[in-house]
């Protein structure tokens, strides 16, 4: 059996004293699709930054590809929760997609023709290819997520890490971003940050509850409505999306 590509044992990060994170334990294996939810706050993101290699562990130990985080970025393709840029810039998505392979590159290397390549081919897989020259501040939110996406895959990742790729976009637009998922765990691994709880269990292999500490479950044992109601300190409600049944987290 294969070495698990994440391993966290009894991870604990503080950060500005307090803690972030208690006690995770983690494996994510080959193939495997989690689906991290929790409240605001909970740790999520200091989750993802860890493993990156961005955030060191205040206790405890994590392994990424059986070495330390941060050992073998280019075999980790990341879709950050915000990404701050100026949409005035004139970049188109080809431009941008082309970025994602910088980890491939040493200092000053130029694009080559295998780069292009693949950011072309990410393009594609991202359903942007009619779009590839279009400047990225004319785009939709969700296009724009699904040029983030492309850049995250034009590096030939095993690993995607996606941090809330939904939040603020459409529930059509929401569905063609799963709809993608779908298509991506048959040959890469993924860790999928959300707060769409019940629209990712139709996807997932696992889903991991996260606040401060982790459960985790397997899909068919999803988190029913008391137990998320629990995690997020409110009454979690049903909300039916327009193009297919699904849960998904509101309160009053």
């Amino acid at each position: 059996m294969k070495d698990p590509i994440i391993q966290c044992d009894q991870l604990s990060v503080s950060l500005g004293g307090m803690k972030v994170l208690d006690k995770v334990t983690l494996s994510v294996n080959d193939g495997d699709f989690l689906g991290i939810i929790g409240p605001n706050g909970g740790g999520k993101t200091t989750l993802l930054r860890v493993i990156l290699g961005l955030e060191a562990p205040s206790a405890g130990s994590v392994r990424v590809f059986g070495g330390s985080p941060g050992s073998f970025p280019a075999r980790i393709g990341y879709v950050p929760q915000r990404l701050f840029f100026d949409r005035d810039f004139p970049i188109s998505i080809r431009e941008l997609v082309l970025m994602g392979r910088i980890s491939n590159k040493k200092l000053f290397q130029h694009y080559n023709k295998r780069d292009r390549e693949n950011a072309d081919q990410a393009i594609c897989t991202a359903g942007l290819e009619r779009l590839a020259d279009r400047r990225i501040g004319d785009l939709s939110g969700g296009e724009l997520q699904r040029a983030l996406i492309a850049r995250a895959l034009a590096g030939d990742p095993e690993l995607l890490l996606l941090d809330e790729p939904t939040a603020s976009i459409d529930p059509q637009m929401k569905t063609t971003i799963y709809d993608l998922m779908e298509h991506l765990k048959e040959k890469l691994t993924i860790v999928l940050v959300t707060h769409d709880t019940g629209t990712i269990s139709r996807y997932v292999t696992r889903i991991a509850s996260l606040n401060v500490t982790l459960e985790l479950y397997e899909s068919a044992l999803s988190p029913n409505r008391d137990s998320l109601s629990a995690l997020y300190h409110y009454p979690v409600n049903t909300v039916v999306h327009h193009s297919q049944v699904s849960r998904t987290i509101d309160h009053p």
